[in-house]
C-alpha cells in the first residue's frame, strides 16, 4: 500500500512510516517516552495517508492528554482533527467496560448475561483482579483487528513488565482454559440449599467443618465463584479461539514491535533483555530507538560529543557535555552488541515535552528522518 512519499534533497524517498506494517507495538520500560512516541508516530502515519488508530492499555492514560481527547475514549474510539491526509483516532482501554461488553455480546441470552454481571466474583475480577488489564487487552486488539476499519494501529504499552505480561496473556488465556482448572471450578460443589456437597453428609462434624471453612476461606466467596464459572462456561471457547487468534496476530509478519529505551549505560542491559525476549516469543523486532539524548551528543545520534570542555566553566555546561558524552558511548556501545541489520536510531532531549499536536507532529518528523539515516 502506497501511502506517501516525502521530499528530501534534490530526492524522493519513500516515507519510512508508509512502510510500516498495519500494527505497531511501542514497548519499552517506564519514564522512556513511549506514549509521547506513539501519538507522533500515529500522526506521521495520518500525515502518510493511512487512516490510523492510536491505542493505549498503560494505566496511566498519558495518551489521552498528549492527543487531547477526553474520558469518552474510554467508551468509544474518538477522532481527532489533525489535519492530515489519513484519519487520526484514539482509544484507551478500559478493562472494566471491555469486560462487560464481551459478556453482553457472547451470553447465550438475557439470563445468562445478568447472572454474571451481578455476580459479586464477577465484580471483584472486573474491578481490578491482577491480569485482568492484560486479559481485556487481548479482546480488545482482536476486535480491532477483526473490523479491519483502519490501516494501521499504534499500541501504546505499560512499562516493560506489564508490556510482557500483555505479550504473554493469549497464550495464559490458552493454557488455562486448557488446564483441569476450570473443569475443577465448574464442578457441582454446593447442593440445592447451598450447602458445601463434601461436608454436608457429614452431620454435625460436616456442619462445623463448614463453620471452619467459612470463617478460613469464606464460603460465600467460593460459592460466588463457582456460581461465576458455571454461567460463565459456554464462553470459554469464544475466549480461547480470539486468544489464539491474537497470539498469531502477534507473531505475524504484519506486526512490529518499536523499542524505546532511555539514554544512558544503565540502559543497555534492559534494552537487549527486552529485545531478546520479543525474538525469543517469535515476534518480529523493528527500529530501537534511543530517546532523550542529551542535546551536546551527536546530532545523528551516532558518535561521541566533540565539543571541548572549559576547566574554567562553573555554570554546570561541562556537566552537561559528561553526561553528553557518556550516553553517545553507550549508544555506541548498544549499536555494537546489535545485529547489523538492525535498526538503531537517537532522538535528542528536546527544550521542551511535546504538549499538543503540532509538537507531536514535530517529533514525528524528527523521528521519521532519524529511522530514514539509522
Amino acid at each position: 500500500m502506497d501511502l506517501g512519499v516525502d521530499e528530501r534533497g534534490s530526492g524522493r524517498v519513500v516515507s519510512v512510516v508508509a512502510e510500516l506494517p498495519r500494527l505497531v507495538v511501542v514497548v519499552g520500560s517506564g519514564g522512556v517516552g513511549k506514549t509521547t512516541l506513539a501519538g507522533a508516530l500515529g500522526l506521521r502515519s495520518a500525515a502518510a495517508g493511512a487512516d490510523t488508530l492510536v491505542m493505549t492499555f498503560d494505566p496511566s492514560l498519558r495518551l489521552r492528554e498528549a492527543l487531547g481527547v477526553g474520558e469518552e475514549a474510554r467508551d468509544t474510539e474518538i477522532e481527532i482533527d489533525a489535519g492530515k491526509p489519513g484519519r487520526v483516532a484514539v482509544s484507551l482501554l478500559d478493562a472494566r467496560l471491555t469486560f462487560d461488553r464481551l459478556i453482553e455480546r457472547y451470553s447465550s441470552g438475557a439470563g445468562v448475561r445478568d447472572r454474571i454481571l451481578e455476580n459479586r466474583y464477577y465484580h471483584h475480577l472486573a474491578g481490578g483482579l491482577a491480569g485482568i488489564l492484560e486479559y481485556m487487552a487481548v479482546e480488545r486488539l482482536f476486535e480491532v483487528a477483526a473490523e479491519s476499519r483502519y490501516d494501521r494501529v499504534v499500541l501504546d504499552t505499560p512499562p516493560t513488565r506489564q508490556a510482557i505480561d500483555f505479550l504473554e496473556a493469549p497464550a495464559r488465556i490458552v493454557e488455562f482454559l486448557d488446564s483441569g482448572a476450570v473443569g475443577f471450578a465448574t464442578r457441582a460443589w454446593f447442593d440445592s440449599r447451598g450447602r458445601f456437597r463434601p461436608t454436608s453428609y457429614l452431620g454435625g462434624l460436616g456442619r462445623r467443618l463448614d463453620g471452619y471453612l467459612d470463617e478460613v476461606v469464606g464460603l460465600d466467596l467460593l460459592r460466588d465463584m463457582v456460581e461465576f464459572f458455571q454461567a460463565f462456561e459456554p464462553l470459554f471457547e469464544g475466549f480461547r479461539a480470539r486468544a489464539s487468534e491474537v497470539r498469531r496476530l502477534l507473531t505475524s509478519p504484519e506486526t512490529r514491535f518499536l523499542l524505546v529505551s532511555g539514554a544512558g549505560e544503565d540502559r543497555v542491559p534492559d534494552t537487549l533483555f527486552f529485545a531478546r525476549r520479543l525474538e525469543e516469543a517469535g515476534h518480529h523486532l523493528g527500529p530501537i530507538v534511543v530517546n532523550r539524548l542529551h542535546p551536546s551528543a551527536d546530532s545523528a545520534g551516532r558518535g561521541r560529543a566533540k565539543q571541548s570542555v572549559d576547566p574554567g566553566r562553573t555554570d554546570g555546561r561541562r556537566l552537561l557535555i559528561q553526561l553528553a558524552r557518556r550516553e553517545a558511548a553507550a549508544l555506541e556501545h548498544l549499536e555494537s552488541l546489535l545485529s547489523e541489520d538492525q535498526v538503531l536510531a537517537a532522538l535528542p532531549l528536546l527544550p521542551e515535552a511535546p504538549t499538543g499536536l503540532e509538537g507531536l507532529d514535530e517529533l514525528g518528523r524528527l523521528l521519521e528522518e532519524r529511522l530514514g539515516v539509522a
